[in-house]
């Protein structure tokens, strides 16, 4: 995806409010070795590529100037009740250097697992991102987790997930493993399971 922005000379509270008056959101880009550069962006362009999951997970080509370089995004600040992005930050990227980023996860096949369909069982998706390792070239835009075959009662975890090759989980979260998704029985159905169980058959 691309983002066209404009060199921005003025800083401070006073030169933010008019640049946001004038249809334009404050940023910064910093990284790679480079001097931070301050940019300024259409906040309305900005507003609706914010809405686009790959524009929070995909590497971004940023026009400056004339000038492209590739960028991930690193922080928004929003107004607290207007629609509003008061500041943005782009983070420069090496191509030949590994990145440390979160990536959204698409939960796949829940509607035809039979847990669902005929245990009654609800699957919770426990997170809904995952931090990995990887070049920037080797980023992917999601990462997709196959609920299929969840058992009731059963919990998918991160060590679960089928990276892309070039692509791993960050240490820590490779470590720890956390759950991403499970799958319950609410306690009601349990109940009435039981309670045909326990009913003894008609003579």
């Amino acid at each position: 995806m691309k983002v066209v922005a404009f060199e921005r000379n003025l800083q401070g509270t006073g030169a933010s409010r008019r640049l946001r008056n004038a249809g334009k959101t404050p940023g910064i880009v910093y990284g790679v070795g480079a001097e931070p550069q301050l940019i300024e962006v259409d906040h309305n362009a900005l507003w609706h590529a914010l809405k686009k999951e790959s524009f929070h997970a995909s590497i971004l080509e940023l026009e400056v100037a004339g000038k492209t370089q590739q960028v991930l995004l690193r922080d928004v600040q929003y107004h607290p009740f207007r629609q509003l992005v008061l500041h943005v930050d782009f983070q420069r990227v090496d191509p030949s250097k590994k990145i440390h980023t979160k990536v959204p996860l698409h939960f796949m096949n829940q509607e035809t697992n039979p847990a669902v369909k005929l245990g009654g069982a609800i699957i919770s998706h426990v997170v809904n991102e995952i931090e990995v390792v990887c070049l920037p070239g080797a980023l992917p835009e999601f990462l997709e987790v196959d609920l299929a075959a969840i058992e009731a009662g059963q919990s998918l975890h991160a060590s679960d997930i089928k990276l892309p090759n070039g692509v791993t989980l960050v240490q820590h979260v490779e470590q720890e493993n956390p759950v991403v998704a499970l799958a319950a029985v609410p306690a009601a159905a349990v109940s009435a399971a039981e309670g045909e169980e326990e009913t003894p058959a008609a003579e």
